[in-house]
């Protein structure tokens, strides 16, 4: 049984006197874990407090130089976990920064939106920022080989990759902690950011997109089916994406008039919160939806690749206003790459020759269970 997962972030790479290392991630993505893991063999004088403290949100946020600088005196490092939670955190450790150059700093947040409101201005050119994803098939294949991961697939496509369903055994306990887990950051975190009024209406919408992972989305559409302004679906589709609920992906052009550009497609960062939202935790065979959890696994496992190894470019997908497309594209390197998901390896799948006509020299390669560990691990 796995008990213990190594993280692709090595804290230790990242942190530096002088500047505040950022950890962002969803809730339980595994951020406080390997905080405490570095902190106990870092074997510097350290202080651990967090956000959820009171005492600790009145003193950070409050701006006071005098107090600030003495509640870091006598370490040589400072944590502070889930600081999303103290208002006017990053002048808090602008302070810190300015007046203890010397000091390494580690702020952990479960939220883009918040954290980075707050510290961005005060700690420009004074930061370094991480994300910390739910587990990824990078990660997993120190402990697993490809064909031991490709044995588990139907376990990830459905119950998803958060540390603590990855490493529970047992069906029963993966949908219990999934239901915990959708329900906790659904409704407590995001309902608290930006006057989101009705849970019923978020997860009404959130339900829609789960039923269009891998199709254009349509904000008219959508708003009209939740009886919503566009512009108000379109903020709360932005909020999902920086709470690390959806992935946004943009149509791919380059001014060619047959191509859609328009819409935007949404996955799940994960799996099994897709799946928790719309209450369907049937295992492959009993399901008529493969195709797209494939397509969602496969973009958030590249993305947390992207993510862990420095692979630069944009993301899009491509289509044509006659229907031609290819799911996946990134830009990069000066070149085109082209992707199709697949989930039924025996499927042959040619390159939409309008794509090759357009750009010459893009790539197209077919992603199937066969071969996805090149593009994800």
């Amino acid at each position: 049984m796995l008990k213990f997962i190594n993280r692709a972030i090595v804290i230790d790479s990242f942190i530096t006197p002088g500047k505040v290392l950022i950890i962002y991630g969803p809730r339980r993505a595994g951020k406080t874990t390997i905080l405490k893991s570095y902190l106990a063999s870092c074997g510097l004088r350290y202080r651990l407090e967090t956000g959820d403290d009171m005492r600790i949100r009145h003193l950070i946020g409050s701006g006071d130089l005098k107090q600030i600088v003495a509640f870091a005196e006598g370490f040589d490092l400072v944590a502070i976990d889930e600081a999303q939670q103290i208002p006017d955190i990053g002048m808090g450790l602008k302070i810190l920064v300015d007046h203890r150059p010397d000091l390494r700093i580690i702020a952990t947040g479960s939220s883009s939106f918040d954290l980075a409101g707050a510290i961005g201005e005060p700690l420009t050119g004074r930061k370094q920022t991480l994300t910390l994803f739910p587990i990824s098939q990078m990660e997993l294949k120190e402990h697993f080989n490809r064909y031991d991961l490709r044995q588990h697939l139907e376990e990830y496509l459905v119950y998803g990759l958060y540390p603590e369903i990855v490493v529970t055994v047992g069906r029963k306990e993966k949908i219990e902690l999934l239901e915990e887990l959708s329900g906790s950051y659904l409704l407590k975190d995001i309902l608290t950011l930006e006057r989101i009024r009705s849970s019923r209406t978020l997860l009404d919408l959130l339900k829609l997109v789960a039923f269009q992972v891998g199709n254009e989305v349509s904000l008219n559409e959508l708003a009209t089916q939740v009886k919503l302004d566009v512009k108000t679906v379109g903020r709360y589709l932005d909020i999902l994406e920086k709470a690390f609920v959806l992935v946004r992906v943009g149509g791919f052009s380059r001014n060619l008039r047959s191509e859609v550009t328009s819409k935007a497609k949404y996955y799940f960062l994960d799996n099994g919160v897709r799946n928790a939202v719309i209450g369907q935790y049937n295992l492959l065979d009993s399901r008529n939806d493969i195709g797209a959890l494939w397509e969602n696994f496969v973009v958030t496992e590249r993305l947390k690749k992207r993510s862990y190894t420095g692979i630069y470019g944009t993301v899009h997908f491509w289509r044509t206003y006659n229907g031609k497309e290819i799911d996946y594209v990134e830009e990069r390197d000066g070149g085109l790459f082209g992707f199709e998901c697949k989930w039924s390896e025996n499927q042959r799948v040619k390159p939409p020759l309008k794509w090759l006509e357009s750009y010459p020299g893009a790539t197209f390669e077919l992603i199937t269970p066969e071969n996805y560990f090149d593009f994800v691990g």
